[in-house]
């Protein structure tokens, strides 16, 4: 795999992809203006990622081998999220509470603000893609302890989330449990398994990077990851409109279960 001219510096390949997630939301704006309908663009945002990992591993110089385990990482996280994502809020489904929220704050000026929230998350994908493209310049001898370790975190973390993703699956196809909180396996070790683990996914490819000039910008992915969860789009709207669709059931989950990093639940009276 060697370097395209195309694409001579990590700066070039990170604005290169900046630029063509930007178009591609620029096209998924526009489907979402005519279906009235933003849900595909955490999907996109997922893919685009994969993608440009992949970009990186095919145009960028560096050790071809980790080149393609980072972009084998990467990519395979992708498309299991990508797809998960698909599933369970774009194919047959309506437009995720989030974004009917969000449409309905912003009224008249909707389609407007849906054109930047699209555009920032093309950079977002830029900027979150920057851990990939340090991982994969790691001047080590390939294979290494730093590869073993960021295998190991990656295994832990995927698998981890695909777990959560189908035991919630699971638990929601049973109709016995509409109106009730999934306290099944992992969640009932935390409110959130699912962001615990893809929080960790982003440090797998830390122990790579640091072995590079800059490698430390590599700790703004699961900085930035952990910012979004708790203060932005994640947990905060999360357990709000489960306190409405849930009320006392999700307060008394709320007592006993960890917010977020997989705990043992605490042993408390029920409430009533």
């Amino acid at each position: 795999m060697h370097g395209f001219l195309w694409m001579p510096t990590p700066l070039a390949a990170v604005l290169l992809g900046w630029l063509a997630m930007a178009l591609a939301m620029l096209a998924l704006w526009e489907v979402q203006r005519r279906r009235g309908d933003a849900s595909v663009v955490d999907a996109a945002w997922t893919a685009g990622l994969g993608l440009l990992a992949v970009a990186y591993a095919v145009a960028l110089p560096g050790d071809p081998g980790r080149r393609l385990l980072i972009a084998a990482l990467a990519g395979l996280w992708s498309a299991r999220l990508a797809v998960h994502l698909v599933r369970d809020r774009v194919v047959g489904k309506p437009e995720d509470p989030r974004y009917r929220e969000m449409r309905r704050q912003w009224g008249a000026r909707a389609q407007v603000e849906f054109f930047w929230y699209f555009q920032a998350q093309a950079l977002a994908a830029a900027l979150f893609s920057v851990p990939f493209l340090l991982a994969m310049r790691d001047p080590r001898p390939f294979p290494g302890a730093a590869d073993a370790v960021a295998v190991l975190v990656w295994l832990v973390a995927v698998g981890g989330e695909w777990l959560a993703d189908a035991q919630l699956a699971r638990f929601r196809a049973d109709p016995a449990n509409r109106g009730r909180t999934c306290r099944a396996g992992l969640w009932g070790w935390s409110r959130h398994p699912n962001y615990f683990f893809e929080w960790l996914h982003w440090w797998a490819y830390v122990p790579l990077a640091l072995g590079v000039p800059w490698g430390w910008l590599a700790l703004g992915g699961p900085a930035a990851m952990l910012y979004l969860l708790f203060r932005v789009t994640g947990i905060p709207k999360n357990e709000a409109r489960a306190l409405e669709t849930r009320g006392d059931d999700y307060r008394d989950y709320q007592r006993r279960t960890s917010v977020f990093i997989p705990w043992p639940p605490r042993r408390v009276p029920r409430a009533g």
